[in-house]
């Protein structure tokens, strides 16, 4: 392992209000699931049913969060970039 692989640059994202440092290059969802976010759901279907990640390939549309203010944005396609803010659907 190079000194390089063992210093990954870092970015601080912000997930549901809370200040959260992760990998540069990670997805979003990727995030989500390193802080736990994804356990509780990251929005919740018509019926009320929590939803999260399924296929990480943007097909499923299940990973849909809000970006920098921006809905709909799907997590397993979206890179994490320092300072974005990420709101999920889940309850808090």
């Amino acid at each position: 392992m190079s000194d390089s692989d063992a210093q990954r640059a870092r970015v601080r994202v912000v997930i549901d209000g809370e200040s959260v440092d992760v990998d540069e290059g990670m997805t979003v969802a990727a995030a989500l699931a390193v802080c736990g976010a994804s356990m509780s759901g990251t929005r919740a279907s018509v019926t009320g049913e929590l939803r999260s990640a399924l296929c990480g390939m943007g097909i499923c549309h299940e990973c849909r969060v809000t970006v920098d203010g921006r809905a709909h944005v799907l997590a397993c396609q979206t890179l994490c970039r320092d300072g974005q803010i990420i709101q999920t659907a889940r309850p808090r």
